[in-house]
């Protein structure tokens, strides 16, 4: 048990650390492609926190354990809502002004809703998963068409989120480390959480639900905070819905379409797939309200969070 518990730990270090490297190396590559930087910034707003958890389920899915990659694509999705987006709105208030979070916001919540609609047969088909790629092709088309609504300061504030600096060589370096870590993070994560998890009572699906999201997530969530106290609050709030709608649409659609039916369980259709929209439903008065996240409502989502990890393991019993 205690072997399991520090090689997991060095897999989550492995999958943080290998997550920044290829975001650094990926956007020095982009800007030396003369790519703009404001549409580099889009992109990897949404997908860089999503890094360790597509690795993670890439393995799972490689080594048969397809449970796990279920659990924690929907378990990540709750994480970064309650526990990402709460303690980052806890330690400052964040201030959102990117126009497109409102209609993002509105994808994840139609995307959970097809999620839980698919799934009432028992899995996830092909046609399916390649629906839901599709879909996500035409959300990141949408997101780049409005990219030029968007003023000057969240601009700035996304330009400044993708600034690197290194030569090809030295991003190329970057880029080769970050497969390597994530490669055997995600490796280590994917063949000692279930142990893990049997020890606990725990089988491969709430395994990946509960303790491989909040391990990924809580090196995202230590950057959030970080980056609410430096008042990018648009950059916290990107990740959260961006990474969550990646999670949907193209990591369980991607599981879809190129592994075939990916089975869900009937308790998971009916507890775990309606947490995660209650939990994107919470963000709707919260955005929608004002501009601005309030350390309260940071306090409300964190509270949210943990009631359901409290209910998660009482249901074990």
């Amino acid at each position: 048990m205690s072997e399991a518990i520090a090689f997991t730990l060095l897999g989550l270090l492995f999958l943080a650390l290998g997550g920044d490297s290829l975001v650094k190396g990926a956007a020095g590559l982009a800007q030396g492609l003369r790519i703009p930087r404001f549409a580099i910034g889009l992109c990897l707003v949404a997908v860089a926190t999503s890094l360790p958890e597509l690795a993670v389920n890439a393995r799972a899915v490689a080594s048969g354990d397809r449970a796990l990659a279920l659990g924690n694509a929907v378990g990540s999705n709750i994480a970064n809502i309650g526990l990402t987006l709460g303690l980052a709105a806890l330690a400052a208030p964040l201030v959102l002004r990117w126009r497109a979070l409102s209609p993002l916001l509105a994808v994840l919540l139609l995307a959970t809703l097809g999620v839980v609609l698919l799934s009432l047969d028992g899995g996830l088909s092909r046609i399916e998963g390649l629906a839901m790629l599709l879909a996500f092709a035409g959300v990141v088309a949408f997101t780049a068409m409005r990219a030029d609504d968007e003023s000057p300061e969240v601009r700035e504030e996304v330009d400044a989120f993708t600034a690197t600096r290194g030569r090809l060589g030295l991003n190329l370096v970057r880029v080769a480390v970050a497969a390597v870590l994530l490669w055997f993070g995600a490796g280590w994560v994917v063949a000692q959480v279930p142990v893990i998890g049997q020890a606990l009572g725990m089988d491969s699906l709430v395994a990946g639900l509960v303790l491989v999201a909040i391990g990924t997530a809580l090196p995202e969530a230590a950057a959030a905070v970080v980056a609410a106290r430096r008042g990018q609050g648009d950059i916290v709030a990107g990740h959260v819905i961006g990474s969550s709608v990646f999670n949907l649409l193209l990591v369980l659609g991607g599981m879809a379409a190129v592994g075939g039916t990916v089975p869900v369980p009937a308790s998971f259709v009916r507890l775990e797939l309606p947490v995660a929209f209650l939990f994107a439903l919470l963000l709707v008065p919260l955005l929608r309200g004002s501009t601005t996240l309030s350390r309260g409502e940071g306090g409300l989502l964190l509270a949210a969070f943990a009631a359901w990890v409290v209910l998660e393991f009482a249901l074990l019993g």
